[in-house]
């Protein structure tokens, strides 16, 4: 007995004297901006922003582990001030986004929902220009089906004598199409993501220690894709709008958060016995960037680009004779204000449009006052690089959007906001132009818009209008009663360089707010017998003319017939 227990120790102390290990660390960033230097375009103020902060954290990482890959998921080609003046105003071979990941090291990258913004020709040079792949295994070709760009990248990398192979897949949102310029993906088709990595996912799993799919669209998206594709080992989301990162049934999640807020760190532990590495533990962490100085090579790269981009920026092309100013976010999204109306009616004009909607896109944005204004400014109230599309809605459209606006709002801790969705990205919260309508936030979902009216009458459920919105929002955008419908007309220009035109052209605009809509608290009162405009004002200790304002079909009434449906409304904030 003691010669086999002496006979099983020895072997377990040779396997264990066998057995291989490997450290992977794989660093995951997400809609990193095309803004590569320490300076924040839209505030006009030098900052610590995220590229430069992030070559100095990536070449920490690799100095303490070299079997780190870096791996974005897509977007690099956004529309900052930066990729506008790269790609419209000084074209070239030269595609600064792309030589900064290329100074930082990238491993990969996808084919992100912004990565066609100014056309294919574009996108063709960055790919030419890069030193690492740009994945996507479900954009194809329609004649053959074949992929547009590389499905996957394998990474092969040595260590003390051993090797580990890891295989990296693409996928991105096959609902891309609809929110930019058709003739961008002509010839192209998006198909379903799971039916497009299904077969390089089963390939790749003989072929790979640690199998990762990276994919860009919505948390919907992820969490359906996540159900059919269990082979992986990692799953890299984005983008996502807060930090969410998991270990669910030993794969990891990670999903960093908002563009520089942090950077994903996920470690992969392996051991080899025999010919197979297998994972016997991971983490996944985020790391702030916040305490990390920039690089100073990422930098230097572009400082020239800096200085004329801040030129161009600081470029006076127009004079507010009045303000045009948000002084508070969640009063803005409550009440008309000239900011909101000014870019609608900028786009009513540009397209002939009667009816308008836009977005004031982040709770900081404020505008500007009396006084010059200059296109830095502009891009600060619409840095999103959509362009302008009209749509053919029906009235029973507008108002099925209007209610899924009005569900923003939410009441937390007794304090009236809006919705998380908003409050990460105010873009999913619109202000129309054109309509005159009314929201109580105490009625039921559904059931919130009082009224709606166009030219003086109630809004015909059944007749057709045209809106003119961001090709953004005409894509859906959130907005699932805009897809698919006619688009009359088309404006080939982005929304940003459209305002500053506009504002160019006149040189000194003033600002107008008609108080066509607002948000508070309401309901439907049925007149009973021998009730009054009178009676019904004392009932609800509100003014006639109050009742008045939000029942038009009352002027030149003598009497309410009773059983008539009279709307009492009181708006959070009276009209300036």
């Amino acid at each position: 007995m003691r010669k086999l227990l002496a006979l099983i120790l020895t072997v377990s102390v040779l396997t264990m004297a066998m057995a291989s290990y490997f450290h992977l660390t794989i660093l995951h960033t997400s809609f990193v901006p095309a803004n590569t230097a320490p300076f924040d375009y839209s505030s006009g103020k030098s900052e610590d922003v995220f590229p430069a902060r992030l070559a100095v954290f990536v070449n920490q990482m690799r100095l303490f582990n070299p079997n780190t890959l870096f791996i974005d998921t897509g977007n690099l080609i956004r529309g900052t001030p930066l990729s506008y003046y790269s790609a419209k105003i000084d074209y070239c071979n030269l595609n600064p986004f792309v030589e900064a990941m290329n100074a930082i090291g990238l491993n990969a990258s996808l084919i992100g929902s912004e990565e066609f913004i100014y056309g294919p020709g574009f996108l063709e040079e960055a790919i030419s220009a890069s030193e690492f792949p740009l994945l996507s295994a479900n954009i194809v070709f329609k004649s053959s089906g074949e992929p547009v760009f590389s499905p996957f990248e394998v990474v092969e990398i040595e260590d003390d004598g051993e090797k580990l192979r890891v295989g990296i897949v693409g996928l991105v949102t096959e609902v891309i199409p609809p929110w930019q310029e058709a003739e961008f993906f002509a010839g192209l088709s998006f198909v379903d993501p799971v039916d497009a990595a299904g077969d390089y996912l089963g390939k790749l799993r003989e072929e790979v220690d640690v199998l990762v799919l990276a994919y860009r669209g919505s948390n919907e998206e992820a969490h359906e894709i996540m159900k059919a594709l269990r082979e992986i080992d990692v799953f890299l989301k984005g983008p996502q709008l807060t930090t969410k990162s998991a270990i669910v049934d030993g794969v990891v999640i990670s999903g960093p958060g908002y563009i520089d807020e942090s950077v994903s760190k996920i470690d992969i532990y392996l051991e080899k016995t025999g010919e197979d590495w297998k994972i016997y533990d991971r983490s996944v962490d985020e790391i702030s960037m916040s305490g990390f100085l920039p690089d100073e090579s990422v930098v230097e790269i572009f400082r020239g680009y800096n200085d004329q981009i801040q030129k161009l920026l600081d470029t006076r092309v127009g004079f507010a004779v009045g303000d045009f100013y948000v002084e508070d976010a969640l009063e803005a999204r409550l009440r008309d204000n000239p900011l909101a109306e000014f870019i609608n009616r900028v786009q009513m004009e540009v397209t002939g449009a009667k009816i308008s909607c836009t977005s004031i896109f982040d709770h900081a944005t404020t505008g500007w006052k009396t006084g010059p204004i200059t296109i830095g400014e502009i891009y600060e109230v619409y840095p999103v690089p959509s362009t302008l599309k009209v749509l053919e809605l029906t009235g029973e459209d507008i108002k099925e959007a209007l209610e899924f606006n009005a569900e923003r709002f939410v009441t937390d801790d007794g304090l009236l906001t809006l919705d998380h969705w908003s409050v990460d990205d105010y873009s999913n919260y619109d202000m129309w132009e054109g309509i005159e309508y009314i929201i109580a936030i105490d009625r039921p979902v559904g059931e919130r818009v009082l009224s709606v009216w166009h030219n003086g009458k109630p809004l015909d459920m059944a007749e057709t209008y045209e809106v003119s919105m961001s090709s953004f929002r005409a894509g859906g955008g959130g907005y699932s009663m805009f897809e698919n419908k006619p688009v009359v007309r088309d404006v080939k220009l982005q929304i940003f360089e459209i305002i500053t035109d506009f504002v160019q052209e006149r040189f000194a605009i003033s600002p107008q707010v008609d108080n066509n809509w607002s948000v508070g608290t309401g309901f439907i009162h049925t007149v009973g017998w021998n009730e009054t405009l009178r009676s019904i004002s004392e009932m609800y200790d509100i003014e006639d003319s109050e009742i008045m304002k939000y029942n038009p079909d009352l002027v030149g009434v003598k009497s309410i017939p009773a059983g008539s449906e009279l709307i009492v409304y009181r708006p959070f904030f009276q009209d300036k």
